[in-house]
């Protein structure tokens, strides 16, 4: 089986002094690597030496994070058995090149790991490098290699093969398998990563560890192999953490920092000691026991899950089992800091809490190979710490029925305490014979109040446990012991606010957990009928509750809805799914907002118009918000009909194919015109010419014609360009500029609005004030008088009622207010007239006119014609 090769440097082409090739001889985490020097020439070369002739199988390169070489070429050397193993007389054989990443991607903080398969007999392993990739960070365009692993077989003589491990041979003779016998496996504890990240000693703890376990493998005893590998796998994390610190150290030492640099030291020194004394090494490597012990006495299986506690049976008036074997590392974390300086009680780890300023005394050094005190052996021997008053007057009810002991463990701070009471309480209740109703109900009672506390624990398992415990009391020990309804929705109801709120756990599986369980408790036949957790889910949502709790709400909703849909047994109505998803349309975050938008629409599909009784009222105002109007056209598009969008485009389309005809027949219109010519034609083309004139006047045009001449005259005497076409009035200085200053300034038909300032018909001005006018926005029709009256002023003008009633058949003046006769010529008589509208100042100005100026029948026609 491959194992590592100590690797050791014997030749470098060039090196920067701070980084010489002897760092390559070692590998951990504070290994600084070496570097090529400043401006070297490249290829460099670096030539390593194995302890014997080897098979290589796999070499391992550790890349500086940003002084990288574009390429790296791996020779094998080898020299003759004749001959002194030195590089010099080696004869070198190439097997390949790696190129390396030039780390922009990750910003040039992360190292590259590359590990090369090969199969190679040598005594040398040579590297060749390559120039460097150019960045801003390599000033001096080095190349840098952290740490160099080889991985192979050594090359037995003959001779070699009867120095075979003797346990080794001894199982194959017995006919028992060696798992570990493979001819290709490698260690994971061999990888170049497993030394780079992990404490120098707690590394070599570790193979110790790992090679009992294999020797506890073949002589079968797989207890003992179990608690070694938990014992490895907690070595581990210790081993990443203390790497960790000691690099954090040697920072300060580097920033002169002395007193943190003694801190971490502290740290060190406290928690390493902690974790042996908890770990029981001793005991783990059977230093203190004769090599042939073979017996281990541990606990039967401590099972993982609730389920599986009533496969044991623990006969009565057996003592508690030691539970070191399963416990892991971050269970010691929580120890009272106040009784650090007793020897019996463990230190606080270094990542929860700083230690005190003064360091308490240092534990006596001891023999490894004595056996540890009677109560350091076993690994937590103390048990949970006591309760206090509070906790004890807060749990006194749970503490009459399961006793002080296992509720003291739920409320330990060490959380493998907190999941071993929930286990008894599991074991405990299913354990209960058929007793009085009030027995049962104060164990449900006392049993619910746990399962509170561990929904709302932060560690995954005692959650876990938690949920077991709440299900096996629901769905086996109410039916069981036939505990009434209301008990059942007392235990729901206790513990369906707790879970709700786990649902907005920062952690996704106790999130995914807690809502999974809240759907499956809502089907239980003992709960289904209470429907209290479909209605406690409904419940309008408050808007400013937090975004990851108001999104698992909304998700949680709508799968109660698939699973129990909406009838009378379910709980779910219209009314309640509609009242919830309404507040969560109004909350800020959008994930909320599409997840009700989603129940909506299928709540109309099922249940049809009801839904829209809930939302705004269908207008063009409520269609202006997106949310809502894709919801309007979705329930148009069920109903089969056209949506809002559909219809407007449609119109548009017809719009514009009717505008495409008009178009077309003004074509032929104007072609006829210039085929017909001539005298005749030349006199009726001056009407459109007349026409273009007057559009040219930035006014409002009156539907009504001007005045006709009296029948004795002949109207073609006129010149109809010097008339007023609203008031009649005729002038030779009514030409084109002439007109618009009438228009601007006098004609009494006329009258310039006060907001936009345009000159309108007073007889159009309040359809101009409430359609054209630029702040039409402003204004509102009254239904009493037809007036258009300021919105700041129509609610005083209508509840008044003081207005004048315009009447049917006649006109209202919006000057005067006053009803007058109907037609045009009530408007001229009422605007122009001498006892006309009052409220008209022009009307004045226009009586006031020379008599050669008013009417068309005056001596300036006679002196045109």
């Amino acid at each position: 089986m491959p194992t590592k090769l100590e690797l050791r440097i014997v030749h470098v082409s060039g090196q920067d002094e701070s980084y010489k090739g002897s760092e390559l001889n070692r590998h951990s985490p504070l290994t600084k690597g070496w570097q090529a020097g400043r401006y070297c020439l490249y290829p460099q070369d670096l030539v390593f030496q194995m302890p014997q002739r080897s098979r290589l199988k796999k070499i391992q390169i550790l890349s500086h994070q940003y002084l990288i070489a574009t390429k790296i070429e791996f020779f094998i050397g080898d020299v003759p058995e004749d001959m002194a193993p030195v590089a010099e007389n080696a004869k070198y054989q190439r097997l390949g090149y790696v190129s390396l990443s030039d780390n922009e991607k990750t910003g040039y903080k992360a190292r590259e790991l590359k590990s090369v398969h090969v199969d190679a007999i040598g005594i040398f392993l040579k590297l060749l490098i390559h120039k460097n990739h150019i960045n801003k960070y390599n000033t001096y365009n080095q190349v840098g290699i952290i740490a160099v692993n080889a991985i192979g077989d050594p090359v037995l003589r003959p001779t070699d093969y009867s120095d075979l491990d003797d346990n080794r041979l001894t199982a194959q003779n017995s006919g028992i398998a060696d798992p570990f016998n493979k001819p290709d496996y490698i260690s994971p504890l061999d990888d170049l990563a497993f030394d780079m990240y992990q404490d120098p000693e707690i590394a070599g703890i570790i193979r110790k560890l790992e090679k009992k376990k294999q020797e506890a493998v073949l002589q079968e005893r797989f207890d003992y192999a179990k608690r070694l590998k938990q014992a490895v796998t907690d070595l581990q994390k210790v081993g990443e953490k203390l790497g960790k610190l000691d690099v954090e150290k040697r920072q300060s030492i580097e920033n002169e920092d002395y007193d943190k640099a003694k801190l971490k030291k502290i740290q060190m020194d406290e928690y390493r000691l902690q974790v042996y004394k908890e770990l029981n090494l001793n005991d783990l490597l059977e230093l203190s026991r004769p090599s042939h012990y073979q017996h281990i006495d541990l606990e039967p299986l401590r099972q993982p899950t609730p389920p599986r506690l009533t496969e044991i049976k623990t006969p009565p008036g057996t003592p508690p089992k030691t539970p070191y074997d399963e416990r892991p590392i971050p269970a010691l974390r929580n120890k009272d800091p106040a009784k650090l300086d007793s020897p019996r009680t463990v230190r606080t780890p270094y990542d929860e809490r700083p230690l005190p300023v003064n360091r308490p005394s240092a534990v006596p050094e001891e023999d490894e190979n004595q056996p540890l005190p009677a109560d350091q052996t076993g690994g937590i021997t103390e048990g949970p710490e006591p309760m206090t008053e509070k906790d004890l007057r807060e749990a006194s009810s749970a503490i009459d029925v399961f006793g002080e002991p296992l509720v003291s463990k739920a409320y330990s701070k060490t959380w493998s305490y907190r999941e071993d009471a929930l286990l008894a309480v599991y074991k405990e209740m299913q354990d209960l014979q058929p007793a009085t109703k009030d027995e049962a109900k104060t164990m449900l009672r006392a049993a619910v109040f746990l399962i509170k506390k561990a929904i709302d624990d932060k560690v995954y398992a005692v959650f876990k446990a938690g949920l077991h415990l709440l299900k096996m009391a629901l769905t086996e020990y109410i039916p069981k012991h036939k505990i009434p309804r209301g008990d059942t929705s007392y235990a729901v109801e206790r513990t369906l606010v707790n879970l709700l709120h786990k649902t907005g756990d920062t952690a996704a599986r106790n999130r995914d957990d807690a809502k999974k369980y809240i759907v499956e408790e809502a089907q239980f036949p003992e709960v289904k009928p209470t429907n209290i957790v479909p209605h406690e889910c409904v419940k309008p949502l408050k808007q400013n509750l937090a975004p990851r709790l108001a999104q698992s709400r909304a998700e949680l909703v709508e799968m109660l809805y698939k699973e129990l849909g909406i009838n009378n047994n379910s709980g779910l109505t219209t009314d309640n799914m509609m009242v919830f998803c309404v507040s969560a349309l109004g909350h800020n975050a959008s994930e909320v907002r599409n997840i009700s938008e989603r129940i909506i629409k299928s709540l109309y599909k099922e249940v049809g118009s009801q839904v829209k009784d809930y939302l705004p009222p269908d207008d063009d105002k409520t269609r202006k918000i997106t949310l809502y109007r894709q919801l309007f056209e979705f329930f148009d598009k069920v109903d089969g009909k056209p949506s809002k969008s559909d219809i407007k485009r449609q119109k548009n389309e017809q719009e514009a194919k009717k505008q495409a005809e008009i178009d077309a027949l003004q074509k032929q219109l104007q072609t006829l015109k210039d085929i017909t010519g001539g005298a005749g034609g030349a006199g009726k083309a001056d009407e459109p010419k007349k026409k273009e004139t007057q559009k040219k006047h930035d006014l409002k045009k009156p539907k009504t014609k001007p005045t006709k001449a009296d029948e004795g005259d002949d109207a073609s005497m006129y010149n109809m360009d010097n008339i007023c076409i609203f008031c009649g009035e005729r002038n030779e200085s009514f030409t084109e500029e002439g007109l618009d200053l009438h228009y601007w300034k006098n004609c009494p038909m006329l009258k310039r609005c006060t907001n936009c300032k345009q000159v309108v018909e007073i007889a159009s001005y309040t359809d101009h004030l409430l359609s054209e006018c630029e702040a039409k926005a402003n204004y509102a029709k009254c239904p009493r008088c037809s007036e258009a009256i300021h919105k700041s002023e129509y609610d005083q003008h209508v509840a008044e009622k003081t207005c004048n009633p315009s009447k049917a058949g006649t006109n209202h003046c919006p000057l005067c207010h006053q009803n007058i006769d109907s037609g045009e010529e009530g408007w001229k008589k009422h605007l122009m007239g001498k006892d006309g509208c009052k409220q008209n100042p022009r009307r004045l100005l226009a009586l006031n006119k020379p008599a050669g100026s008013k009417g068309v029948k005056g001596t300036t026609g006679a002196k045109k014609k």
